[in-house]
């Protein structure tokens, strides 16, 4: 069976969020089952990977979008170094960026690519057994597959949506439609929502089957889905929540080089404290005091807004008996504003931008990790903290209740209800309660640890998906 994955990011190649993890991941394990080919096609960056890799031009062409003729290069990278084949897409003043978003012509962009890979995979004649979507980036495939004759050859392929966080739905005008390769004009109504194309909405309602990154995910978009919850329940007989996985061996404290001493579930807890000291000093903290850690955007989804009243809050009720370290970015109010407390407090320590090493030292050193979220399809760093024996304190939702049960019913992590300040610093005092109690934090350590989110159940179940 010969999948394509189909995405504007890919670990280590292109990272936003967690569909660069997923994306990095699913095809290797994939392809560690018998019979299977998985491959990832995305974009070309104008990144440190592509300009320290070799690459192959498998495909030199052109596609017209609109009046403009585009030129499409696609380029193979040569040693399948991630255990798969990695195809990106480069099409000069479009996919040749520093960056997957944050365009005035995002639009313009992600029709590109779409349009891109069809052009090629059909001028090529490669027909794959399934084409795999990512987000509503590449929302418009399945219609395009089905409903533009110049992509004939590629009907009848299985098409995969999957829905890593329906936030985001890629909405556009109409007059988009002018820069699309022609269409069966009397199937419009599969790409509208509301008066506007919709490539997440024509992702659920053309693709042969739809996911979501988790269970708990999927019951919360039948209520709360920007406006799609009505057309989540019409195609309900084609949704399926398949929770992610983590690259175990990426995210492997024995291993990982990223981090400064290496542990096993034997030595956890003096391994742990050595980094958590090491990290500490580094930041002006106090070793000897509870360190809780935020890593993520500074976004209202992630409940990153609650941040700055959450580190006020909780130092003023404590009197300063716990540390606080946030890695993360992405809004300028919350970052001045936590900028302001680095200076007010020196138990609060701060370190904006994208920094994947030291997001490994945090998760090994800290002993608890904040995810406020108000929404989680999935959510991949609280599996991450509990690889590396650090307690996830998180909002009941989405993947989170998936995955962190409560300590008052059995679990090994704490959780509250409500996304607000008072019940964020209410799971945090609880947490610092715990952690005087050196036995039961010992037991939490090892529990979590001993949790398996590898990839390899989701693969299967995404195998047997497209096998139905």
């Amino acid at each position: 069976m010969v999948i394509y994955h189909l995405s504007t990011e890919c670990y280590p190649v292109a990272k936003v969020g967690g569909l660069a993890d997923v994306v990095g991941a699913l095809p290797k394990y994939q392809n560690k089952m018998k019979g299977i080919d998985a491959k990832v096609v995305m974009p070309w960056y104008n990144k440190k990977f592509v300009h320290d890799h070799e690459f192959d031009i498998v495909f030199d062409g052109f596609i017209h979008q609109g009046p403009d003729m585009l030129q499409v290069q696609v380029m193979k990278e040569k040693t399948d170094v991630f255990g798969f084949e990695l195809y990106m897409v480069k099409i000069p003043g479009l996919l040749d960026r520093e960056n997957p978003y944050g365009y005035q012509d995002e639009s313009f962009q992600f029709l590109a690519f779409q349009n891109g890979v069809l052009h090629w995979l059909t001028a090529m004649k490669i027909r794959p057994d399934v084409l795999h979507c990512h987000d509503y980036h590449t929302g418009l495939v399945p219609f395009m597959t089905q409903h533009c004759p110049e992509f004939d050859f590629l009907k009848g392929v299985k098409t995969i949506g999957t829905i890593h966080n329906g936030e985001y739905q890629g909405m556009m005008s109409w007059n988009m439609a002018n820069y699309m390769p022609s269409f069966d004009s009397y199937k419009w109504g599969l790409m509208d929502w509301n008066g506007y194309i919709n490539p997440l909405a024509s992702m659920i309602k053309c693709s042969h089957a739809f996911t979501t990154v988790s269970e708990g995910y999927l019951e919360e978009l039948f209520v709360s889905f920007r406006g799609l919850e009505s057309l989540v329940r019409e195609e309900f007989g084609k949704a399926y929540g398949i929770i992610n996985g983590i690259d175990t061996e990426v995210w492997d404290p024995e291993t990982d080089p990223m981090l400064d001493f290496n542990f096993n579930i034997k030595n956890a807890v003096a391994q742990k404290k050595k980094n958590k000291e090491k990290l500490c000093k580094e930041y002006g903290l106090k070793p000897e005091l509870p360190l809780f850690a935020f890593i993520g955007r500074f976004a209202a989804e992630k409940g990153a807004d609650f941040l700055p009243d959450v580190v006020w809050k909780s130092i003023k009720q404590s009197y300063g008996s716990l540390n606080i370290m946030i890695l993360g970015s992405g809004n300028s109010y919350i970052e001045n504003k936590l900028k302001e407390y680095q200076h007010t407090y020196t138990n609060f320590a701060l370190d904006l931008g994208y920094k994947e090493h030291l997001s490994h030292k945090i998760y090994a050193s800290a002993d608890f990790l904040l995810m406020p979220s108000r929404v989680e399809p999935c959510g991949l760093n609280q599996m991450y903290s509990m690889r590396y024996g650090t307690v996830p304190v998180v909002r009941y939702t989405g993947g989170l209740r998936d995955t962190v049960e409560d300590i008052s019913t059995g679990g090994a992590g704490l959780n509250f209800t409500y996304p607000g300040v008072d019940d964020i610093v209410h799971a945090m005092n609880r947490a610092m309660g715990i952690y005087n109690q050196k036995g039961v934090m010992k037991d939490l350590i090892h529990a979590n640890m001993n949790f398996d989110f590898a990839w390899e159940k989701s693969a299967e179940k995404y195998i047997a998906l497209y096998n139905s």
